[in-house]
């Protein structure tokens, strides 16, 4: 049984002066696909390195099953990784790039074959064992880096951003493929990604990191439905949500000339922040058209249509709506792919009773709803 724990582990470069990685807390379970994802500079990387052994922990501890590596050597940690750049020998075949590590720790000639073998056959490599990296795709030289990994036979997969090199159609063959390799190897897994959509599609769980701290590790799915604070909502989903801060009046949020009701826990919890306003979220799919003149009817004149076939996102402003002479972020909604309306046209739409997501303005944190 091999799980990976992080305890408040801390990563600070010297003339910096804040955390890469903050006190970072983290349970991966054994055989679990955790995906870290987070912007260009929070972390992410950098907590995947330390567990590799590449960065130094400056505090808190790192576990890879019972066992404290925090101070271990990368070679003692029984773990193998997958990087963005594949880091083939060139000179090697990729029988030999695969096999390269096994030599080294002094396994059999007979063992070496074997696994590789075996790798190759689940990687669908076989044909191209005798082949130099240099005569192989992008999507071909990926495989060859994870079945180098593969043979190791880890406790622990480590991958850093495996498919970044990769053109958008092979990107999504690939995680795909990665996924249910994966699955079907049962090993520990801890991907780092700064693709939220594979991040979504990939992991058994989702850890956001954002400036070094974890704002929220979860299911995608619950990770998606409720977000724990206004930086993950607008992260996590594509297109992103919606967020508007709008001021509170009787009991209810204004979003152009609408109100929007909230409930009792809502008001109370803004009560006791003493909020005069709140953030509101509301994801592109969570907009029904509706006719104008009905409850919560809100008016967006679409900007940019996006058709994407089956859908369309439209991408505009509430009609009339201007603040301080500044024009607010645009409105996105999805509509009828087949029947899209023209750029300039005016739709009307509510947001679905259950799907408005409600933050404070002063912390940022979820609000009861």
């Amino acid at each position: 049984m091999t799980t990976v724990t992080f305890s408040k582990a801390t990563r600070k470069y010297p003339g910096t002066d804040h955390p890469a990685v903050d006190a970072l807390d983290l349970d991966i379970g054994d055989g679990e696909l955790l995906v870290l994802v987070g912007p260009s500079g929070c972390g992410k990387s950098t907590s995947l390195r330390m567990l590799a052994g590449l960065e130094d922990t400056d505090e808190g501890t790192i576990y890879i099953g019972d066992r404290d590596v925090t101070n271990l050597a990368p070679k003692d940690r029984d773990i193998a990784m997958v990087f963005q750049n594949y880091a083939l020998y060139p000179h090697m075949t990729v029988a030999d790039n695969m096999a390269f590590a096994l030599k080294i720790a002094g396994n059999s000639k007979s063992e070496i074959q074997g696994r590789v073998a075996e790798a190759a056959k689940l990687l669908d490599l076989t044909d191209y064992l005798e082949r130099k990296p240099k005569a192989l795709s992008g999507g071909q030289r990926q495989r060859v880096a994870m079945g180098r990994a593969i043979v190791r036979e880890p406790a622990v997969f480590l991958m850093d951003e495996p498919l970044s090199n990769l053109d958008a159609k092979l990107r999504v063959q690939t995680r795909t493929e990665i996924a249910a390799l994966q699955r079907r190897l049962a090993v520990t897994t801890v991907y780092v990604t700064h693709d939220q959509v594979e991040a979504m599609t990939m992991g058994d769980r989702v850890a956001v990191l954002k400036d070094g701290r974890l704002q929220q590790c979860d299911t995608p799915r619950e990770m998606y439905d409720r977000p724990v604070n206004v930086f993950v909502a607008g992260f996590i989903g594509s297109p992103a949500m919606n967020l508007r801060e709008l001021r509170l009046t009787e009991g209810a949020a204004t979003l152009g000339k609408a109100q929007l009701p909230l409930s009792r826990a809502t008001l109370d919890a803004a009560k006791s922040e003493d909020l005069e306003s709140v953030t509101v979220g509301f994801r592109p799919e969570s907009m029904t058209p509706c006719s104008e003149g009905e409850p919560g009817a809100v008016p967006v004149v679409a900007e940019v249509v996006e058709e994407l076939g089956a859908d369309a996102f439209i991408y505009g402003q509430i009609k009339g709506e201007e603040v301080d002479g500044l024009v607010e972020q645009p409105i996105v909604a999805r509509v009828e792919g087949r029947n899209p309306p023209a750029r300039g046209e005016t739709v009307c739409f509510r947001i679905r009773e259950g799907e408005m997501h409600l933050f404070s303005t002063k912390t940022g944190e979820r609000l009861p709803s």
